[in-house]
């Protein structure tokens, strides 16, 4: 009766076991404060470092405030490595708002890295609600 019984808590547990899926990562990026440039430094690192950890994971980076300076185009210091990890899938969100504030135009960007959100922190939160995880960039 003993081995039945560590028999079928073993079938239970390998049958459990067997079943586990990997998770489905999603990630959303918070970047404010790119007029640092040990920040960006950073935060393009953290990202290169993710993506090769977890490279089917879903990843959007929200920028607004003086995080759009990592993505404008007259910051050509990380656009290559920028323009990898969107190949790679992740996904570069500017703030309309900020745009508006700071008046900024669309043109000031690449307009093959990145996307537009009426709001970033609107943004988040609804990322959040749907499931994703958040994460601050940079330090």
């Amino acid at each position: 009766m003993k081995n039945l019984f560590l028999a079928l808590i073993c079938m239970i547990s390998f049958n459990s076991f067997a079943q586990t899926e990997p998770k489905d990562h999603k990630i959303v990026f918070q970047f404010t404060n790119a007029n640092d440039t040990l920040q960006q430094k950073a935060f393009v690192k953290q990202l290169e470092n993710i993506t090769e950890h977890w490279p089917k994971a879903k990843y959007e980076v929200v920028l607004y405030n003086q995080g759009l300076e990592l993505v404008m185009k007259n910051n050509t210091k990380y656009q290559s490595r920028l323009q990898a990890l969107k190949s790679k899938g992740v996904k570069f969100v500017v703030c309309e708002n900020t745009l508006k504030n700071r008046k900024i135009s669309k043109g000031a960007f690449p307009e093959i890295l990145v996307e537009y959100t009426p709001a970033g922190i609107a943004e988040i939160v609804e990322k959040q609600e749907e499931g994703w995880s958040y994460i601050k960039g940079g330090f």
